[in-house]
């Protein structure tokens, strides 16, 4: 896709839908949001469009609009930061024949607008100059490459567009961009107004210097080396080279160092993925290894890891820029591939896992974050229920699911699956870290002795928990301490759910009850009434919350003495406030809050 970031279509009308769902058609990692009043069938539904359009905006959505632009630009009037930052932002025609970049042009918006015309059969309306003119925009090279005087840009292409005789030299990268035809040679020791390299330099005043990702990097490393050691090792050998780090495309080592910190810490330090080679892998390279090792063949089974690793990221041709080099625990060597890209695909990756809370239910109490992780997953783990919660933004990726009570063997797919190298989304509802998935997922990393599976990256997404949304839909009853416990033995015993309700009793806390009571569990309810009874006033508010979130939701409030455990199933969050919490009518709405001041303060 022409942007990383996820894609919005907003949708004011039924004409504009039917485009809208011939384009998810064939972009299905699209999500349409759709008028609620107007649109039936949309992935979200809003009732606020210039609302919806400045929330997506913000969390860094590509906003496209099958609308006016101008609803666009009002809604987003004031909200534009720069250039350089603008997530891309898009209005398309109802009937898709005219797509027009409003922000971020290149950024992703030009090519997107493209897409959708190639797709659709109609016009992309591209105003910026340089991609109008000359084909091309040199702030906006191709994928990987870096900018590195994004301020001279403007007048260089200024001189282009002019008909000026601009210069550029390319000691690297790949020879069809920008097109050399729009350029005059510089010549021997000329100043070239544009250059493209992968060495460290300092540009003249008003040269456009850019850097292509032509070097590949590749790592060994000792059990548990100290990660600022090898990134102030990398560091050092890339200067002493005059190397930009900028031009490293990617980071490749052997499998076996997959769960390393080390190697971890320098991909994020150096915003490059790492690709990982089994050991026969790197053994075919190395009649190309210019330092081969029987030491390290026969550690793992390879006679190189540094050097063998660049090859497989640049191919067997490439030409080392530093052969290994070593430093106590660490080694490293950097190729330059030759007439192609290095191959980011190549290998695999160690894996990622996205532990992700789609909320109770409702799309409108889904986070952004948990849309991302989503629509950014090449698979989708969970129970059924839940990923029918989240199809629209699964899409067609590969799902896998299992019943009710098998999230241990959930939470160990998901892992073994990232493990193979996949991005992959275990999806919960609520919290993930709330009496969900994310504390199994630690459990198995902790207790394996699988490296492949402790090498996988693991990041908890949180989302909205049932008692969240029951204590917004009731006003404020957590407004002071309060404490969340399970009414479930299945995994606690019995005496130590009744200790924290005997605790919680005595330390006047609000509670909410999760996993109140089942068909077969039907005695802790009642005992936990009892033990509250004992401690806090008879007219103690008490809410029922049931079906959170969803179209069957409702919410009765009662009291202590009146709160009857028969009528609770499963789908009921149960919260019992405090002595000092408050319930009342407000305008037919029953509301329930805990003062946030002791002793009747108010702050």
């Amino acid at each position: 896709m022409p942007t990383e970031t996820p894609i919005a279509l907003i949708v004011l009308t039924q004409a504009g839908y039917e485009t809208a769902r011939r384009l998810k058609a064939m972009l299905p990692e699209i999500v349409i949001f759709g008028k609620g009043d107007r649109i039936d069938g949309a992935d979200c539904v809003f009732d606020d469009a210039m609302e919806t359009i400045r929330g997506l905006h913000g969390e860094g959505w590509t906003v496209v609009g099958l609308c006016a632009a101008g609803i666009l630009v009002r809604a987003l009037a004031g909200m534009a930061s720069d250039k350089w930052r603008d997530a891309p932002v898009l209005a398309l025609s109802e009937d898709g024949q005219v797509a027009v970049p409003l922000l971020g042009g290149h950024h992703g918006a030009n090519k997107l607008a493209c897409r959708f015309a190639e797709l659709l059969g109609g016009q992309a309306a591209i105003t910026t100059a340089g991609d109008r003119r000359l084909g091309f925009a040199l702030d906006d090279p191709p994928t990987g490459w870096t900018l590195k005087t994004p301020d001279a840009v403007k007048a260089v292409t200024a001189r282009l567009l002019a008909g000026e005789t601009v210069t550029l030299r390319r000691e690297c990268g790949d020879a069809s961009w920008p097109p050399a035809t729009a350029f005059r040679e510089a010549g021997p020791g000329q100043v070239a107004d544009v250059l493209i390299t992968d060495r460290v330099i300092k540009a003249t005043d008003g040269q456009v210097v850019l850097v292509p990702p032509t070097l590949a990097l590749g790592i060994g490393c000792e059990r548990m080396a100290d990660a600022g050691g090898l990134r102030d090792f990398v560091r050092t050998v890339l200067s002493s080279e005059g190397l930009d780090p900028a031009a490293i495309a990617a980071i490749g080592s052997v499998d076996l160092k997959g769960d390393e910190p080390a190697l971890k810490a320098l991909s994020a330090d150096l915003d490059r993925p790492v690709r990982l080679f089994a050991a026969a892998e790197l053994e075919d390279l190395t009649p190309h290894l210019p330092n081969p090792s029987d030491v390290v063949f026969q550690e793992i089974g390879c006679h190189g890891v540094a050097e063998a690793s660049v090859l497989a990221l640049a191919g067997r041709d490439a030409r080392f820029a530093v052969e290994k080099q070593r430093r106590g625990p660490y080694t490293c060597a950097v190729a330059r591939a030759r007439d192609k890209s290095v191959d980011t695909g190549a290998g695999k990756a160690p894996g990622r896992l996205f532990v992700v809370g789609i909320g109770p239910g409702d799309t409108l109490y889904r986070t952004g974050a948990a849309a991302r992780a989503i629509l950014g997953s090449d698979c989708v783990v969970g129970y059924r229920l839940y990923l029918d919660l989240a199809r629209d933004l699964i899409g067609g990726k590969p799902t896998h699911d299992s019943e009710l009570g098998e999230e241990a063997a959930r939470a160990r797919k998901a892992l073994e699956l990232a493990a193979q190298g996949q991005t992959v989304s275990l999806v919960c509802s609520g919290d993930p870290g709330i009496y969900a998935l994310a504390t199994l997922v630690f459990e198995l990393i902790e207790a394996t002795e699988d490296r492949a599976l402790r090498a996988v990256d693991v990041d908890v997404v949180p989302g909205i928990s049932a008692f969240q949304l029951a204590a917004a839909r009731l006003g404020a009853p957590m407004g002071h301490d309060f404490c969340l416990i399970s009414l479930s033995d299945l995994l606690t015993p019995v005496a130590a759910i009744r200790m924290r309700l005997k605790a919680a009793a005595e330390g006047d806390f609000v509670l909410a009850f999760y996993n109140p009571q089942s068909k077969r569990r039907r005695t802790l309810l009642p005992e936990a009434r009892d033990i509250l009874m004992a401690h806090r006033p008879p007219t103690t508010p008490v809410a029922l919350c049931r079906q959170l979130g969803r179209p069957e939701e409702s919410i009765t409030v009662t009291t202590l003495a009146d709160f009857d455990p028969a009528v609770v199933d499963m789908f009921t969050l149960v919260v019992i406030g405090s002595s000092e919490t408050r319930a009342f009518d407000h305008a037919g709405t029953p509301r329930a809050f805990t003062p946030r001041g002791y002793a009747g303060k108010q702050t």
